[in-house]
């Protein structure tokens, strides 16, 4: 009798876990699906044509958002060529080099611990060490210098984690075959780790899109369309930063809920793609 009964609350206690469970689930699931489609239904009756191709005339009463668009895609070129070799050098170094197994471990508790340092302390320390100190003004390129430390951590630690997964193996063989320490990184490792390179890349593409504390500090929120170079050296505003500033300063809730509709787009974009990136390379690594 006494099992019979312990058995009981146990299952009972079970099912209550697995329903707390799927309450949670099914909370969860709701929750995102309801802020999709309330952004989307939202935002995509009011993107246009005219929106996407114009930049913005007070004379003309006319809205557009090209120069957003420009200056968004000129942080995220910019940005991921500096983070890149960055990020994957000191990761190969921490991995394939550094011997003081506590000085790696003292960097890759900075490095988490920096992956959760609030953004906007990040544009304070960017505007008063890039646009003062080095005098580059408010610019998308202050803004691009200090997206790359906040992207750094995260790109530094999945390639690393993508490093540690390729066996030990596959370079005690290249070692016999008398290839030096480079040439098996550059022909053995980093081939075997390259979904880590892409699947960072990719994510930080994505952090990139959604900030906007730590370029309202560096990068300012002009409208003004530029080429690449000219617009590096300019103020402008991104997405983010146009969404803040045209639903919080200029009330036009329309063109808000159309950037964010844009954004809602790109970010699963984004996603699909890393999951699509990570699958392949799997499914490779299998064959």
């Amino acid at each position: 009798m006494e099992h019979s009964s312990f058995s009981t609350r146990r299952r009972l206690r079970i099912g209550l876990l697995r329903a707390l469970m799927g309450v949670a689930t099914a909370l969860t699931a709701a929750l995102v699906l309801f802020l999709i489609v309330y952004v989307l239904t939202k935002g995509l009756a009011n993107i246009t044509w005219e929106l996407l191709s114009t930049k913005p005339s007070y004379l003309r009463n006319r809205i557009g958002i090209l120069p957003d668009i420009l200056n968004t895609l000129y942080v995220i070129v910019a940005t991921l060529a500096i983070v890149l070799p960055l990020g994957v050098g000191a990761a190969i170094y921490l991995t394939e080099y550094a011997s003081n197994k506590k000085l790696v471990a003292v960097i890759e508790y900075a490095a988490e611990t920096l992956s959760g340092i609030p953004s906007i302390i990040y544009g304070l320390v960017g505007m008063l060490c890039f646009c003062q100190f080095f005098g580059l003004q408010t610019s998308l390129l202050a803004g691009s210098l200090t997206l790359v430390i906040v992207n750094l951590p995260t790109i530094m630690r999945t390639v690393q984690e993508s490093l540690k997964t390729v066996p030990q193996s596959y370079r005690e063989g290249a070692f016999g075959l008398g290839a030096g320490k480079w040439r098996v990184i550059r022909t053995v490792v980093l081939p075997g780790c390259v979904d880590g390179v892409i699947t960072g890349c990719i994510l930080s593409i994505g952090r990139i899109l959604g900030e906007s504390a730590a370029l309202l500090f560096t990068a300012g929120f002009a409208h003004a369309l530029n080429g690449f170079f000219e617009g590096l050296k300019s103020a402008g505003s991104t997405l983010t930063v146009a969404l803040y500033m045209y639903a919080k300063v200029q009330g036009e809730f329309d063109v808000a809920f159309a950037i964010a509709a844009i954004l809602m787009l790109l970010t699963i974009l984004i996603n699909t793609t890393a999951t699509l990136v990570a699958r392949y390379f799997r499914r490779n690594k299998q064959l």
